[in-house]
């Protein structure tokens, strides 16, 4: 299938690991030109140098700075001539039932990706065919170990992304989500409780009746997909990616 996404000027936030540097990979794979930007600059710095398309821009920027993001944005737009694709894929992964947790949940999860649509819309409405992707949880659609900050504001995220497809789609901008299941990569969350705590990933990873995680490129493909213009007429959905981890039928 042509997704026609050669050329497009695509953001992702959190694009140095996991699923969102398999979103850079394969959003690059299919000839866009690809901005993204995570917090820590050496792993920004590695994923340009190890960039072999000359299509990557890479920048350090919190998200819970919403003027950073604002000015990201903005000088993204700048650089490409404009933005037609963002995918806000960033998570602060705070599961302890805490204030801070709370907080950070809120001010990364969800007001991050508030801040990067905001910034991202005008220019989005430039576009020919604007697409927002956020990456929501499985643990936003039902209730798991991860209840409480973390999936409370995942479901957030899915109602924010359905009202902006409503709000939206007279435009031609269109707004999906991707709920991913358990996703295990080095360096991520599930191989540091593989090492921590054997004993919850063996029960975790007996709830996939697959018998195994997801890849990040697994999760990355859907992603691609929505945000391409072969999916011009996929908007207000909640692509649930995830083995048949959950159990909980979608209406």
């Amino acid at each position: 299938m042509e997704l026609h996404l050669t050329g497009a000027r695509v953001l992702v936030t959190g694009g140095t690991k996991g699923i969102g540097a398999a979103c850079v990979a394969e959003f690059l794979a299919e000839g866009a030109h690809v901005a993204m930007c995570a917090r820590t600059a050496a792993d920004v710095a590695r994923a340009v140098a190890q960039d072999t398309t000359g299509r990557l821009h890479g920048a350090v920027v919190d998200v819970a700075d919403r003027s950073a993001v604002h000015a990201w944005v903005a000088a993204v737009a700048g650089e490409l001539g404009g933005v037609d694709v963002v995918v806000a894929n960033v998570s602060a992964i705070a599961a302890a039932n805490d204030l801070e947790s709370w907080r950070s949940s809120i001010d990364v999860d969800l007001m991050g990706t508030v801040a990067l649509v905001d910034a991202a819309l005008p220019h989005l409405r430039a576009a020919a065919a604007g697409a927002i992707v956020t990456i929501s949880s499985v643990s936003g659609r039902e209730v798991d170990a991860f209840a409480g900050p973390y999936g409370t504001i995942k479901a957030a995220l899915v109602h924010y992304t359905q009202g902006l497809a409503h709000q939206l789609a007279g435009e031609g901008i269109r707004a999906n989500t991707v709920s991913p299941g358990n996703t295990y990569f080095p360096g991520g969350v599930w191989a540091s409780v593989e090492r921590d705590d054997p004993g919850f990933f063996a029960a975790a990873l007996a709830l996939n009746p697959t018998g195994r995680m997801a890849r990040p490129e697994e999760i990355a493909r859907p992603v691609v997909f929505l945000a391409s213009p072969a999916a011009s007429f996929v908007t207000g959905t909640n692509l649930v990616v995830d083995g048949a981890l959950t159990r909980g039928v979608q209406l």
